[in-house]
């Protein structure tokens, strides 16, 4: 039986065998590449309209975020839980859309919540803009 030291005066060499790692290896890499394909990334869908101009000749109310997170109705500054009446009450009236118009720099937060509210008084096809917009200067 030979010892260690005889073992590495004799030359022998006693290196790892990488072989069954790169079989492991590629493996792996041939499992994630069947996975990734069928993995669906999660989202919404959206559904955009065929044509520029509409044949629904139905006004839509508009509702206004700013930047500070203000909701605004026909230009008049309102609460965030009186959108949800207001809805209701442009609903009555036969009316199927609104358009909604927030700021680039309106909290999401605020534009996802009035759009819930919009949806639960009953109008469910919501336009969404949006634009840079500018407060009135107060005149000096």
């Amino acid at each position: 039986m030979r010892t260690l030291s005889r073992a590495h005066a004799a030359g022998e060499s006693h290196g790892i065998d990488l072989a069954p790692m790169l079989d492991f290896v590629v493996n792996l890499l041939i499992f994630f590449i069947i996975t990734a394909v069928f993995v669906k990334q999660a989202g919404i869908e959206v559904y955009r309209p065929n044509r520029v101009t509409s044949g629904d000749d139905t006004a839509a109310k508009s509702i206004v975020i700013d930047a500070s997170g203000e909701i605004s109705v026909d230009s008049k500054p309102i609460d965030f839980r009186a959108v949800r009446a207001h809805v209701e009450q442009f609903s009555a009236t036969g009316a199927t859309n609104v358009v909604l118009v927030a700021d680039r720099g309106a909290p999401t937060g605020v534009v996802v919540a009035v759009a819930d509210q919009i949806r639960l008084g009953g109008i469910t096809n919501i336009t969404f803009t949006t634009m840079l917009l500018k407060k009135p200067q107060p005149i000096h």
